[in-house]
C-alpha cells in the first residue's frame, strides 16, 4: 500500500513539473509574439496642422509622418470627435471640424496606433454678424498690388475669410476684424471686391470697383528676333531691380544650379531666383513680361497655360487654408549666366506644378526642356470662365490611345504600376535603355498623326518658332518611336499613365490621386535625350 501511495506521490510530481514547464513555454511563446507586432509597427506622427482654429466645417491640413495614402485608414479626431479625412498622403491628411467638435488635441489613428498634436485646435463659434465693406486702399492698381480692405465682421484667422476681386479669388495676407490685407490676384479684371468668411453665410460687396490696370513695361518692338527681344526685356527687367534682387536673380550656369527644379510646394526652398511675392507690382510685369516673350502663343499653352497654372496655387491655397505652401507668389524667375545673344544661358520659371528651363546659346534655343507641369484642381471656374489649362495634354494622350486596335493596345500596356512621371526632378540622364511598348512605325498615318498630335502641347509651351522646329525634328524620328501607356487607356482614374519615347522626345503623362481635391489631378514631363539644359552637361 505504501509502494502504491509513492508511486502515486511521483507520477502527479512528474505531472505537475511538465505543465509547469509547458506554460512557461506558453508565456514565452506570447511575449515573442507580442514583441513581432510590436516591432511591425510603424507609428503616425503629428508636426503641426493649419490653420489652428476655425468653425465647424473648416478645412484643416494635418502635417506629419506613416500616415496612410487611403484616406478611410485614417481616423482623425478633434477632442474626440470623428471627423472625416477627405485627402490622404503619407505625409498630410485633409480633414474637415466635425459637428459637435469642441476645442482640444486633434489626434491621429493608424493601424490602431494614435499620435497627438502638441497643441489644442480651437472651435470658434461662427458669428450671426454678416462682413461689411466700408472701404479699399487703393482703388487701382496692377497684378500684385496689395490693397488694405476696411470693414466689420471678418474673421481674425486668414484661412476664414475668402475675397475675390471681380470673382478671382485673392490670397489674403493679414486679417483683423475689421481689416483684411490681400494682394490683387493673377487674372484679376476691373470689378467688384467681395468678402465672405465661413462664420458666415453672407458675401459682402464693395459699392465700387477696383479698377485693375496694366503695369508700364518695355515692349522691345525694336528687336529683330524673338531671342533678341527676349534679351531685351530681360535687361529690362534688371532695370527696375535692386543689387542685392539681381544677386539673387542671375547667378551662375552650372549643373548645380539648372537642376534645382522641383514639382512640390516649396518656393525658393528649393529653387533659384526672385520669387514672385517679393517683387513690386512694376518688378512683376516686367518679369512676365521676360516669360510671355520665351513661351508660346497658343491660348491654353505657352504663357496662357503658365498663367493658369500660377493662378491655380491661389485656389489651392484658398480651398487649403494653406495660402504659404499654395500661392501664386511663390512662383519664381532665374536667369542662369548673363542674358545674352550670343553667349550660353538659360532661363528658368515656376513653382509648384510648373518648371520650365530654356537654354540660350548664340542668339538660339539650343534646349526647351525638361519641362513640368502639373495641375490640381484640374478645372475650376472663376469669373463665368472656366480653366483647364491641362486638358489639351489629357485629351491628345487619350486620342491617341483611343486610335490604337485592340491588338495593338495590348502591345503598348505596361505591366508596370505608375504614380507618378518616372523622369521627374532629379532624374536628370535617366532615360531607360531599352524602349518599350508600341513602335510608331507599325502604325498606320493617321495613327502617327495623332502620335504627333499627343507630343504638340508641350512643343507650344515654348516660344513658337522653337516648338515648331522641335515638333519637325521629332516628326522625322517617328519611326524611331515608341508609345507606352499603364492602367487605362482613358487617362481618368489614379495611375493611368502614357509616355511617348523617341530618339529624342520623351513624354509622360499621369493621372493622381489629389493632395487638397478628392479628384485626380495630373502631372506631365516633357524632356529630350539629347537637348535637356542645351546638352550642356553630363550626367
Amino acid at each position: 500500500m505504501r509502494l502504491i501511495e509513492k508511486t502515486m506521490r511521483t507520477r502527479i510530481a512528474v505531472l505537475m513539473s511538465v505543465a509547469a514547464v509547458l506554460m512557461c513555454l506558453c508565456i514565452v511563446s506570447a511575449c515573442n509574439d507580442d514583441d513581432d507586432d510590436s516591432a511591425g509597427t510603424v507609428s503616425p506622427a503629428i508636426t503641426s496642422f493649419t490653420p489652428t482654429s476655425g468653425v465647424v466645417g473648416t478645412t484643416v491640413i494635418i502635417t506629419g509622418t506613416n500616415f496612410s495614402t487611403t484616406a478611410s485608414a485614417n481616423t482623425v479626431t478633434f477632442n474626440g470627435i470623428a471627423a472625416t479625412v477627405t485627402a490622404a498622403t503619407a505625409t498630410q491628411l485633409t480633414v474637415t471640424v466635425p459637428t459637435g467638435a469642441t476645442t482640444g488635441k486633434i489626434v491621429v489613428t493608424v493601424n490602431s496606433v494614435s499620435a497627438t498634436s502638441a497643441s489644442d485646435f480651437t472651435v470658434t463659434t461662427a458669428s450671426t454678424s454678416a462682413p461689411t465693406i466700408a472701404s479699399f486702399t487703393p482703388t487701382s492698381g496692377t497684378e500684385s498690388t496689395t490693397v488694405t480692405i476696411t470693414g466689420t465682421n471678418f474673421s481674425t484667422t486668414l484661412a476664414n475669410n475668402t475675397v475675390a476681386f471681380n470673382g478671382t479669388a485673392a490670397t489674403v495676407t493679414a486679417a483683423t476684424a475689421t481689416q483684411l490685407t490681400v494682394t490683387v490676384p493673377t487674372g484679376a479684371t476691373t470689378g467688384k471686391i467681395t468678402v465672405s468668411v465661413n462664420t458666415s453665410s453672407t458675401t459682402a460687396t464693395s459699392t465700387d470697383d477696383f479698377t485693375v490696370t496694366t503695369a508700364t513695361t518695355a515692349d522691345c518692338s525694336s528687336a529683330t528676333t524673338q531671342i533678341e527681344k527676349i534679351v531685351c526685356l530681360a535687361e529690362a527687367f534688371k532695370a527696375t531691380l535692386t543689387s542685392s534682387q539681381i544677386a539673387t536673380l542671375q547667378i551662375s550656369f552650372t549643373k548645380e544650379y539648372a537642376i534645382r527644379w522641383s514639382n512640390l510646394p516649396c518656393g525658393v526652398s528649393c529653387r533659384n531666383g526672385l520669387a514672385f511675392s517679393t517683387l513690386t507690382a512694376t518688378q512683376l510685369a516686367a518679369a512676365k513680361a521676360v516669360i510671355a516673350a520665351a513661351a508660346g502663343t497658343t491660348t491654353d499653352e505657352g504663357y496662357s497655360e503658365f498663367s493658369q497654372i500660377n493662378a491655380a496655387d491661389d485656389v489651392l491655397g484658398t480651398k487649403s487654408g494653406n495660402s504659404n505652401s499654395y500661392s501664386s507668389g511663390n512662383y519664381i524667375i532665374a536667369f542662369l549666366g548673363a542674358p545674352s545673344t550670343t553667349g550660353t544661358w538659360m532661363l528658368q520659371f515656376g513653382g509648384h506644378h510648373y518648371a520650365q528651363n530654356i537654354t540660350y546659346s548664340g542668339g538660339q534655343v539650343i534646349g526647351a526642356s525638361p519641362s513640368h507641369q502639373g495641375i490640381e484642381p484640374k478645372s475650376w471656374t472663376s469669373n463665368s470662365t472656366t480653366y483647364a489649362p491641362l486638358k489639351s495634354e489629357q485629351a491628345a494622350m487619350a486620342a491617341m490611345l483611343a486610335g490604337l486596335t485592340t491588338t495593338q493596345l495590348s502591345s503598348a500596356k505596361l505591366s508596370s504600376t505608375f504614380s507618378d512621371v518616372v523622369l521627374g526632378p532629379g532624374s536628370d540622364g535617366k532615360f531607360p535603355s531599352t524602349k518599350v511598348g508600341l513602335a510608331v512605325s507599325t502604325l498606320t498615318t493617321d495613327q502617327k498623326a495623332l502620335v504627333l498630335a499627343a507630343m504638340k502641347p508641350w512643343l507650344q509651351d515654348v516660344d513658337d518658332a522653337t516648338g515648331t522646329s522641335l515638333l519637325a525634328t521629332y516628326e522625322s524620328e517617328l519611326d524611331q518611336t515608341y508609345i507606352a501607356y499603364s492602367g487605362n487607356a482613358t487617362l481618368a482614374n489614379h495611375a493611368d499613365y502614357v509616355r511617348i519615347d523617341g530618339p529624342s522626345v520623351w513624354i509622360e503623362f499621369v493621372c493622381q490621386n489629389g493632395v487638397v481635391y478628392t479628384e485626380i489631378h495630373y502631372h506631365a514631363i516633357y524632356r529630350d535625350h539629347t537637348r535637356d539644359y542645351g546638352n550642356s552637361f553630363t550626367f
